[in-house]
């Protein structure tokens, strides 16, 4: 029988019907973007941001960090430090006043004058007990002439000139030229076969010349000891000083006045009235002081003004002044004193015209040793000299100016630090030595300062011209220690302590003294975080996604091997 085909219904959705549920799509991976996410960017882009980037910091390393060190860097010049820290510790020069003692024999044999120079210089080596200062003797030529008058040598600190005389010995110091008179019997002389034990002729000789220097030498130990770096140097030196002599010596370095090449001398007259209102001080400034003024001109320069003040009341009215009184006799509020005229100290002399006298012990612990005095001196500032007239003078002469400028004087010598013994050409030759030898002091001192201050402050600038000043110093401080007793010593020894302070204070140096490292970061910080942030973040930022993107890359590799 035949089949028959059964027709099979198929059900077509009607419009009634609801739209099947659309079939859930598969799953994503890790590996497959998210229809989210941004396209992936072409490995051009990453490139072109890698070499924008790049390109920043090319510039900032390689143009502008050198700009910016070029314009910001501190020039510091290359300076000797060590060479200078050796001036500033005494081991760079060992001052040695090696001085040259002429000694004219004419009226003695040849060899009784050789046999009395060694002799004496025996004696002086046996007395000496300075090994920094040294006397040495030489003979000087005879005279074919036969003149009595002294051959003075500049080279030569003194000159003795023996002449024959009575039975006893006796010195006397020429008080215009530096020489030594020396007066000997003729049975002191001792012969050319005498021992090598000094005779009394030699022995006196050997004495005198240690007196005339005793204070030079005093001074010049004093010196070294107060400069020496060594505490036991100091106190070998100071201890071979008698107390009073010491105390002496601080006295004298607390009166006188700093050394400079150049004073300016103020000559003032003061008066509570009306008169005197003039004076001839032109007239004698030119008789009294102008020859000690040439007589210091190979030491100093000056420069001379002067005035007359009325009505100038002292600070203090009484009669007689006491020590006390002194300190505040000058009325500095009121009197016109002179400043410093081009940069040179100035120092003063006043002439006070009063009644009025100086007081100096106390009347009620001695009274029959009470003295008094017209004058006294202020120390590193000048004179004072009260000078009493009569009430009806208007005018005052020469005369009456002879005393207080004498005095002047006297006082002017003090302030410059001058010996005190001795004739004036052995003190002004003994106050060239001394100088000499504090300027030579003070410039290696100041070395020393700027040689520490330079290791101390490592950001300190230091221009060219301190560098040049330093070597000049160095150059004129070896000249001056090699010339120490002669003349030309104390301008080099000033030419290096004035260069010595120029470097010190160089003013582009001391301004760095205030610019500390604390205020460069707040200037830079403000300039350099605006800048500064957005290249690091975007170098970070880059170069994490370099290292994200080489991970993926490796990761890839090894799942296409699995």
């Amino acid at each position: 029988m035949a089949s028959e085909k059964v027709p099979v219904a198929v059900n077509e959705p009607s419009a009634e019907s609801p739209a099947p549920a659309p079939a859930p799509a598969p799953p994503t991976t890790a590996d497959e973007p998210n229809s989210s996410d941004p396209p992936p960017e072409k490995p051009s882009d990453q490139r072109r941001r890698m070499f924008i980037i790049l390109s920043f910091w090319v510039l900032i390393v390689l143009l502008g960090l050198p700009i910016w060190w070029k314009t910001t860097s501190i020039y510091r010049s290359d300076l000797p430090l060590t060479e200078m820290m050796e001036w500033a510790d005494g081991k760079a020069c060992k001052p040695v006043f090696p001085l040259q003692v002429t000694v004219q024999a004419d009226s003695l044999q040849e060899q009784e004058a050789q046999t009395l120079l060694r002799q004496t210089q025996h004696a002086l080596d046996d007395l000496n007990d300075f090994t920094a200062h040294h006397l040495r003797l030489q003979l000087a030529p005879r005279d074919a002439a036969g003149s009595s008058e002294p051959k003075v040598d500049s080279q030569s600190a003194v000159t003795i000139r023996l002449v024959p005389g009575d039975s006893t010995m006796s010195s006397s110091l020429d008080p215009t030229q530096p020489v030594l008179d020396i007066t000997y019997p003729p049975n002191s002389v001792p012969s050319h076969s005498s021992s090598s034990t000094p005779s009394t002729l030699a022995a006196y000789i050997a004495t005198e010349l240690r007196a005339t220097f005793a204070e030079e030498q005093a001074i010049l130990s004093y010196l070294l000891s107060s400069s020496s770096p060594s505490p036991s140097s100091s106190e070998a030196r100071t201890k071979s000083l008698s107390p009073e002599l010491l105390a002496s010596l601080e006295k004298r370095t607390t009166r006188a006045l700093k050394y400079s090449h150049t004073y300016h001398l103020t000559f003032s007259l003061f008066t509570a009235g009306a008169s005197p209102s003039t004076w001839d001080i032109d007239a004698a400034l030119a008789e009294y002081i102008r020859p000690v003024l040439d007589v210091l001109s190979p030491i100093h320069n000056f420069t001379v003004d002067t005035q007359v003040q009325l009505y100038a009341t002292p600070g203090v009215q009484s009669e007689v002044l006491s020590k006390d009184d002194l300190v505040s006799f000058i009325n500095a509020a009121e009197w016109p004193l002179s400043p410093s005229i081009g940069g040179a100290p100035t120092i003063n002399f006043i002439i006070y015209i009063g009644n009025q006298t100086v007081r100096l012990s106390d009347p009620s612990e001695s009274p029959e040793a009470t003295t008094t005095s017209q004058s006294w001196l202020v120390p590193q500032w000048g004179s004072v000299y009260l000078l009493s007239l009569a009430p009806t003078t208007t005018h005052v002469d020469v005369p009456a100016l002879k005393q207080p400028l004498l005095t002047f004087s006297s006082h002017l010598l003090s302030l410059l630090g001058t010996p005190e013994t001795g004739s004036l050409p052995l003190r002004l030759s003994t106050l060239s030595r001394i100088r000499s030898a504090d300027l030579l002091l003070r410039a290696s001192s100041t070395l020393g300062s700027l040689a520490r201050l330079s290791l101390a402050l490592p950001s300190i600038s230091i221009p060219r011209s301190v560098a040049d000043g330093v070597s000049k110093t160095l150059t004129r401080l070896d000249r001056a220690c090699e010339n120490l007793a002669a003349p030309a010593a104390l301008e080099y020894a000033r030419v290096a302590e004035s260069e010595a302070e120029r470097a010190f204070f160089e003013k582009s140096m001391v301004g760095q003294l205030y610019f500390p490292d604390e205020h460069k970061v707040a200037v830079y910080l403000p300039l350099l975080g605006p800048v500064g942030v957005p290249l690091v973040m975007g170098l970070v930022n880059e170069i994490r996604g370099w290292v994200r993107r080489r991970r993926e890359r490796a990761e890839a590799a090894r799942r296409k091997e699995e």
